[in-house]
């Protein structure tokens, strides 16, 4: 059974900085594109960006673009989202998620989900 576990959501200022990170188990994931997605309060999830574990490529969402940095860690089996100079309309909850189909940014495409962190941005 896939098991994607978030980590390292917090309370931070606005300009400072925050590390997520998704330890993934449960199957081989070298096929595999990890995504993470964050909804806030009233508002439909949405992508952030997205990494294909073999090969290291990588898609962000215009929003994060120059801010955020997708990676992972294959000898621990997980993928981490460098989030800098956050802003207040970063907060949300940040899940972790993956597929075998593509590079997507679309929700649909991803067939398993973390439970999500919380990341709050005060002004």
């Amino acid at each position: 059974q896939v098991q994607l576990v978030e980590s390292g959501g917090g309370l931070v200022q606005a300009g400072g900085s925050l590390r997520l990170s998704c330890a993934a188990s449960g199957r081989t994931f070298s096929d595999y594109v990890m995504g993470w997605f964050r909804q806030a309060p009233g508002k439909e999830r949405e992508f952030v960006a997205a990494i294909r574990w073999s090969g290291g490529n990588t898609v962000y969402a215009d929003s994060v673009k120059g801010r955020f940095t997708i990676s992972r860690d294959n000898a621990k089996n997980t993928v981490y989202l460098q989030m800098n100079s956050l802003k207040v309309e970063d907060t949300a909850v940040y899940y972790c998620a993956a597929n075998r189909l593509a590079l997507s940014m679309a929700r649909a495409v991803y067939d398993f989900w973390g439970q999500g962190t919380q990341v709050t941005v005060s002004s």
